[in-house]
């Protein structure tokens, strides 16, 4: 494992007490590609309401310097508004971030950029049988290199295997997505046994490269209204986490703003 250094501070603007960096697209890839560069150990997590909800045990863990903390979706705006005055630069949902961030370091490499010496190296953990070795081919398509891929379910049953398994492929970054907080719990505590310098909490991207489970159409992800699309293609399993949660979501956000953290 390579030893972490202490990187410049984020500006930050926090939520349910969670540090939620106020980061741009472009800020935060070349903050990542920065620390892949120089050995630095990333965890970086995607906050969006079920995050805020589901995730509250580990808060604390979140307070490490090695985790970045992104807001993702229209919620997240709506309540930094709501307690600050201001939205986030960019909607940096997992989605479409994490593809980028592997196009960019691909196409860095490929033009011969010294900070990216080596393709990027990747391994995926998670998602139903068969649906991350789909992605890793998807993934291989676009020129990324995929050391390894897990299904989150028997495959991924003996945890120091996978650990042992992560290392041995040598992989530089680990896409883990079990949905919260079950990828947020495995990273913060894996995290230490693993040569990986760049752990990401994914949620559905794998489904979503392998073709598993549908995007919304543009138009409608510009509009900030990919949850109701989401909803309509899974009430029976979204209606309440865009319903109930919400109101939990915003109160937990006005309570730890009253209490100053």
């Amino acid at each position: 494992m390579t030893a972490y250094e202490k990187p410049d501070p984020f500006p930050v603007l926090p939520l349910a007490g969670y540090p939620v960096s106020a980061l741009t697209t472009e800020e935060l890839k070349t903050q990542l590609i920065r620390d892949l560069a120089r050995g630095r150990r990333r965890m970086l997590f995607f906050v969006n309401t079920n995050f805020v909800n589901q995730c509250t045990a580990l808060k604390p863990e979140f307070k490490q310097p090695e985790v970045i903390l992104v807001n993702d979706g229209i919620g997240m705006d709506i309540a930094s508004l709501l307690i600050h005055q201001r939205r986030y630069p960019d909607n940096l949902n997992g989605t479409d971030f994490v593809p980028a961030l592997l196009e960019t370091l691909v196409a860095r490499y490929h033009s011969g950029d010294g900070e990216v010496a080596a393709p990027p190296s990747v391994f995926l953990l998670g998602a139903k049988p068969g649906v991350a070795r789909q992605a890793a081919r998807v993934l291989e398509d676009r020129g990324v290199l995929v050391a390894g891929a897990l299904d989150g379910y028997d495959e991924s049953a003996d945890n120091n295997r996978v650990l042992a398994d992560m290392n041995a492929s040598g992989a530089d970054i680990v896409l883990v997505a079990t949905g919260n907080p079950r990828q947020e719990t495995w990273i913060l505590a894996n995290a230490p046994s693993l040569d990986a310098r760049l752990l990401i909490g994914v949620g559905a991207l794998l489904d979503f490269l392998a073709g598993d489970k549908p995007r919304a159409p543009e138009i409608i992800r510009r509009l900030h209204l990919e949850w109701l699309y989401r909803l309509s293609l899974e009430p029976r399993r979204l209606a309440r986490r865009y319903t109930v949660d919400i109101g939990h979501f915003l109160i937990r956000c006005f309570r730890e703003r009253e209490q100053g953290t």
